[in-house]
């Protein structure tokens, strides 16, 4: 296909995406009050257990047009969110043809892997959510109100969602670069410790709260994500090498 076609079907696809995307989120706008309520429920859910701790804190929209943009922002990602099948299968179609047959079925086999895992991630730290929140407004003194922004709410968890979605990735991208043959499975083993310790650091880093609750959350199954996609490299190894056929020594020899 000629350049300018190409660049017309892609033109023609991502117009497609954005149009779902625009769709999505105005149904996101219509049932902004039930995606309000299920982002504000790990906050909600521990109301009672911070009074019992004699904490005050109310959720608060400042500005004048805060509230506004603070509907906005949960509708559109939303709406993303609600169009990826659409806007997902645009980019993988202009894709698709371009490569060959077992290309895209390794390409098609990664994505139904990464999704699930990638979802699961987001569901860990949805879970987690209300712990992190109680622990950090724990420390609010006595004496004192907390009054936390829906602005800054939001962005708190949609961080720790999406830091705990791609951490969740780790053993796919491992697996990925064994089968690709950049690192062995013997090479993950000897760098088991090094690669531990950065978990934990980069599990510090990532995430939004500073407490270390929420970053043993993280590190932990990130640690044992990884640990599976070692043995998974070290079994791809083994099966590998037995596919190999063994050349004997009468075989090799020119003579």
């Amino acid at each position: 296909m000629p350049l300018l076609d190409h660049l017309r079907e892609l033109r023609s696809r991502l117009l497609r995406g954005v149009l779902a995307i625009v769709a999505a989120t105005v149904l996101g706008f219509v049932f902004y009050e039930q995606l309000l309520a299920f982002l504000t429920e790990p906050y909600r859910g521990i109301e009672p257990q911070l009074a019992d701790q004699g904490i005050d804190t109310n959720l608060v929209i400042t500005g004048i047009g805060g509230a506004f943009q603070f509907q906005l922002k949960i509708a559109l990602v939303a709406g993303i969110v609600m169009a990826s099948p659409v806007w997902i299968w645009q980019l993988w179609a202009f894709v698709l043809p371009a490569l060959h047959r077992h290309e895209r079925r390794g390409a098609l086999l990664l994505t139904g892997i990464g999704v699930p895992l990638f979802l699961a991630g987001v569901a860990l730290a949805y879970v987690i959510l209300p712990k992190a929140i109680l622990l950090l407004i724990g420390f609010v003194p006595d004496g004192f109100e907390s009054l936390v922004s829906g602005a800054e709410y939001y962005d708190f968890i949609i961080r720790m969602m999406l830091v705990f979605g791609i951490a969740a990735e780790i053993p796919l991208a491992v697996v990925l670069l064994n089968r690709l043959g950049v690192v062995s499975g013997k090479a993950l083993v000897r760098a088991r410790p090094w690669t531990v310790v950065g978990i934990f650091v980069f599990a510090a880093v990532a995430t939004p709260s500073t407490d270390p609750l929420t970053m043993l959350f993280l590190a932990i199954p990130m640690t044992i994500l990884y640990l599976v996609s070692e043995t998974i490299a070290r079994l791809t190894d083994r099966r590998r090498a037995a596919a190999v056929p063994e050349i004997s020594d009468d075989e090799a020899s020119p003579l």
